[in-house]
């Protein structure tokens, strides 16, 4: 009489193909997590310079957009005072470059003491790049 079942080597043999297919897959998981994390933050921070402009527009002042790459934080300032603060760095895993440490929008909208900010987010082997003309004009 016998018994259903695996053998031994029937249970190595597939944990082995198993493990390879893993093997092969985890970095392309890893790519597929810094990409999202990379467009998740560019996102953000295309948002930030965006509500920065309409905030210049709306209250008619100067309305700036700090960086602090060291943190990996965007922050949007008017008069002295903060309208919000967004750590990327520690929400999204990135690290944060510029040119600049700030921009500013006059009360127009338009850019103001800016001759093309560049900011570099980068995670891992994915790196992408928003640009601020002198008009004010975001591009990433």
């Amino acid at each position: 009489m016998r018994r259903a079942g695996f053998t031994i080597l029937e249970i190595t043999l597939v944990l082995v193909v198993s493990a390879t297919l893993m093997a092969l897959a985890a970095p392309r998981f890893a790519a597929l997590r810094d990409r999202s994390a990379v467009h998740a933050a560019m996102g953000e921070l295309g948002s930030a310079f965006s509500a920065a402009r309409q905030s210049a527009i709306a209250r008619r002042a100067a309305v700036a957009v700090v960086f602090d790459t060291a943190r990996g934080t965007v922050e949007v300032r008017t008069g002295g005072r903060s309208l919000f603060l967004r750590p990327l760095g520690s929400l999204y895993g990135i690290a944060l470059a510029a040119n600049r440490d700030s921009a500013v929008y006059d009360p127009r909208g338009l850019g103001y003491g800016v001759s093309n900010l560049t900011v570099t987010v980068s995670r891992g082997r994915m790196v992408d790049t928003l640009t601020m003309s002198r008009l004010g004009r975001v591009r990433w």
